[in-house]
């Protein structure tokens, strides 16, 4: 493995890495508890450690779960802060890149095929044309694809915290008691593992109980045994993920498609199949018949940063 290289996706909770040569499939994947660690030096040098001394990269590629636009990246929803060029020192790496997690998601959609997503909906992409894709999973992770000629440009931005706006008087009410606590409501206040979370406190308070804190898991496991209250979580949950992708979709001429990336959509993809999810994507006035043609898909490759970041490595993004 004389050219392999380290790809490493670091989100919120998980980081995973693996080796990858050019043109072949990654191997020696491993996944890590962020929770383990006092930074990502540490993780990566627990994984480099293992490695025999034959097998250990010179080179490899991450992708962040926050902005990568300074010299020093700070982790959104972790509280790691690094250098990049001070972790190639460290590593031993002639080179390093860093890209955000959604770019690197987004430079994955080219390769995916058809054992590797699910179709919501109707529609049929458009080749050639921009793609978009979101992820709710510790935070809202969104990113686009836009056509260079034989190369692509990954959008790097953070279109999770734009402001979430409601459709009907039921999602303003949500709306505004999650407001009165915590101000700006983004869409990854609501749409994110924290915020199926402030979901299901804001419906219990609206009932006239007490604003009981749950996880996503124990939310999603009330509302599959019949919990009234966390049933309505999970569809203003895939609500409101419609109107975020319905949003995205729009502004890029996503035409190309929309998927929805992160760790929730592939777990709850039942629920999100029989959920108003592309009822409120299509939703958009006069723009319906337009926002049919968009397919929308979840999915399911279990960490298409590695896609991604193998064809930064390889090339295939333009800039």
């Amino acid at each position: 493995m004389d050219h392999a290289r380290l790809l490493v996706d670091i989100g919120g909770t998980n980081t995973r890495c693996a080796l990858q040569e050019a043109g072949a499939s990654p191997k020696l994947i491993r996944a890590s508890k962020n929770r383990r660690f006092p930074g990502i030096a540490a993780v990566l040098k627990s994984y480099l450690d293992d490695l025999p001394a034959d097998m250990r990269p010179r080179s490899g590629a991450l992708a962040v779960a926050g902005p990568v636009a300074e010299k020093t990246i700070t982790l959104t929803n972790l509280g790691w802060s690094f250098s990049v060029e001070g972790l190639r020192e460290e590593l031993g790496f002639e080179a390093l890149t860093v890209v955000n997690d959604f770019t690197a998601i987004a430079m994955s959609l080219p390769y995916l095929g058809d054992d590797d997503v699910v179709q919501v909906g109707g529609g049929e992409p458009v080749p050639d044309r921009p793609m978009a894709v979101l992820g709710p999973g510790t935070g809202l992770g969104v990113s686009g694809l836009l056509p260079a000629g034989s190369r692509w440009v990954a959008l790097s931005g953070e279109g999770g915290h734009v402001s979430l706006a409601a459709t009907d008087d039921r999602e303003a009410t949500v709306i505004s008691l999650i407001r009165q606590h915590q101000g700006h409501v983004s869409a990854e206040r609501l749409v994110s593992g924290f915020g199926l979370s402030n979901l299901y406190m804001a419906l219990r308070s609206l009932s006239g109980e007490l604003g009981e804190t749950l996880s996503p898991e124990e939310v999603s496991t009330r509302a599959d045994s019949g919990d009234a209250v966390a049933r309505e979580a999970l569809e203003h949950f895939f609500s409101f993920l419609g109107v975020t992708a319905g949003n995205l979709a729009l502004t890029l001429g996503a035409l190309g498609g929309v998927f929805i990336a992160g760790g929730i959509a592939p777990k709850l993809r039942h629920a999100l199949l029989s959920s108003d999810f592309r009822k409120k994507f299509e939703s958009k006035g006069r723009y319906e018949s337009y926002m049919r043609r968009i397919p929308t898909y979840i999915v399911t490759e279990k960490v298409p940063a590695f896609r991604g970041l193998a064809a930064i490595l390889d090339g295939h993004m333009a800039g």
